[in-house]
């Protein structure tokens, strides 16, 4: 149908480069983009080698939006898809805006200096993507992302009054390093140090990091302790779903996780602040990152399940309802597939997904929207085919 360009070339830019590989009929020409163009090329090497797909890459620094508007005016995307750091979601919006391309990511921005999360920024463009005709999609990965479309799903089919919000992420895999987080570290430690928040009764509860914990039951896995975090499709969700009394997002960490995780603290390696060192101007977190395990070189020997769904509870047709939707991934399938592993891939293949969803003309209208303000059905149909079939499971126990 058009042409896509990606920016990022980490595990799930890895995914998202296999997917749209694997649906040629609707991308015709790829390009991948990087600051590091060696990385691009060996996932292009990869992908000629499993699918004859031809990918284009290039160098691009996301920090520049000069830079960015330079690329995208020579290769023309009708889409850009956004898998770099959360930091740059703002430069390349903008560059979209100035070069005329439509735009998509993961996760919402991030100012580099301050663990901030919340959509206004990139919300605040809307009335640009409007004025200039293109669509924006924020939060297209798993969560934020399906964890969105299946609460719109349930919705649409399943409740007349969504009340209880609960969002559990369990990863029960093992990828037998002593530590190492399975998406960017310097984003991943940002998040799960900084305070949690719910949504209760129509206001935020702020909690302190990790605080409320308790353990949920994960189907194939079993129970797992679950800590309650802030998670930015909350915001979203009880805006566009304003019936929700109560949301609350869940996930797990193992103990010998949480005791690295506390040394990280302790020792002040968990900063985001400059410190000098040697005459050099260094951020901990951005030296700790360097020296960990890279997220997308662990798929090799991962073995486990991650385990991702929504639990609700509300009314139908005048009656108490709950309501249960997860995907199990497994990481050797994922790794198998992509060469990656699973939380990688569960977060890059609805990424590509809202990408052909566009392209299709199924998400398209002028404006900066999440997620759920489309019509969940057709992503829906088509997940389980991409590779994250769903289950459905109705009048249960949720245990939260």
């Amino acid at each position: 149908m058009s042409k896509v360009l990606i920016i990022g070339a980490g595990g799930v830019g890895t995914v998202v480069a296999h997917k749209v590989a694997q649906n040629t009929d609707v991308f015709t020409e790829i390009m991948l983009a990087s600051r590091t163009k060696s990385k691009c090329d060996r996932i292009a090497e990869d992908i000629l080698k499993r699918y004859n797909v031809k990918i284009q890459t290039a160098q691009v620094d996301a920090d520049n939006v000069e830079d960015l508007v330079a690329l995208f005016k020579s290769f023309g995307p009708k889409i850009v898809i956004n898998v770099a750091l959360p930091y740059q979601d703002l430069t390349i919006m903008e560059a979209c805006l100035q070069a005329g391309c439509n735009y998509l990511d993961t996760a919402n921005y991030e100012p580099k200096d301050e663990a901030h999360f919340e959509y206004s920024w990139q919300w605040a463009y809307h009335d640009r993507f409007k004025e200039a005709g293109l669509c924006a999609i924020l939060g297209c990965g798993f969560d934020p992302g399906c964890s969105a479309v299946y609460t719109a799903y349930a919705a649409k089919h399943h409740f007349d009054e969504m009340h209880y919000l609960d969002i559990v992420d369990c990863n029960a895999g093992d990828h037998h390093k002593a530590f190492a987080t399975n998406f960017n570290p310097e984003i991943n430690i940002r998040e799960i140090t900084q305070n949690g928040r719910y949504w209760q009764d129509g206001q935020w509860v702020t909690t302190g990091p990790l605080e409320f914990h308790q353990p949920i039951t994960y189907p194939e896995i079993g129970p797992r302790e679950s800590y309650l975090l802030y998670h930015e499709e909350l915001e979203s969700l009880v805006k566009n779903f304003p019936t929700i009394k109560r949301a609350r997002f869940w996930m797990t960490f193992g103990q010998e996780y949480l005791t690295h995780l506390r040394v990280i603290q302790n020792i002040g390696m968990a900063r985001i602040d400059e410190i000098d060192y040697n005459g050099q101007k260094i951020v901990p977190l951005q030296f700790l990152k360097a020296v960990l395990p890279a997220p997308e070189e662990l798929g090799e020997n991962y073995t486990g399940y991650t385990s991702i769904g929504c639990r609700i509870r509300g009314i139908k047709d005048g009656k108490p309802r709950t309501y249960y939707i997860y995907n199990n991934c497994s990481h050797e399938a994922a790794y198998k597939e992509t060469g990656t592993q699973a939380v990688s891939y569960t977060t890059g293949v609805p990424c590509a997904l809202g990408a052909e969803m566009f392209m299709r003309g199924l998400w398209k209208k002028p404006g900066v929207w999440n997620v759920e303000d489309f019509d969940p059905d057709p992503f829906m149909q088509r997940l389980g085919e991409q590779g994250l079939p769903w289950v459905e499971k109705f009048d249960v126990d949720l245990e939260v």
